[in-house]
């Protein structure tokens, strides 16, 4: 029963994982902010972090049984491969507004330039 309850985090996981990579080629081909909600990329970030320190208590707790004997080598790999996805999207977000920022700066820039041509 334990392995079939192991099964089923890891389809979660894999699941929600899915999307990550969709997710991360898109925002660095948008090189945009909009429609990012860092708060959200937040809170999946550390519900990530939540599921692997309780994986590493449950390990800690069995020791010395082995870990891969207490948690399945799969599920854990694929938390740690999502925890790594939503960073990589949070990176990228920060990047993107870096971009945006640019773009803003130079803009602003030209803008002044043609003010004082028009005076």
């Amino acid at each position: 029963m334990l392995n079939f309850a192991s099964y089923m985090e890891m389809l979660m996981v894999i699941c929600f994982g899915i999307s990550w990579p969709i997710n991360i080629v898109k925002a660095w081909k948008a090189r945009s902010t909009k429609g990012i909600s860092l708060l959200f990329y937040t809170f999946i970030l550390l519900g990530y972090l939540f599921a692997l320190v309780g994986k590493l208590v449950l390990i800690f707790y069995y020791a010395p049984v082995p870990w891969y004997e207490t948690v399945h080598w799969y599920v854990m790999f694929f938390y740690v491969l999502n925890t790594l996805m939503v960073a990589t999207g949070v990176g990228i977000y920060f990047r993107n507004r870096s971009l945006e920022k640019q773009v803003e700066r130079y803009d602003h820039r030209t803008e002044s330039c043609s003010q004082r041509e028009t005076h």
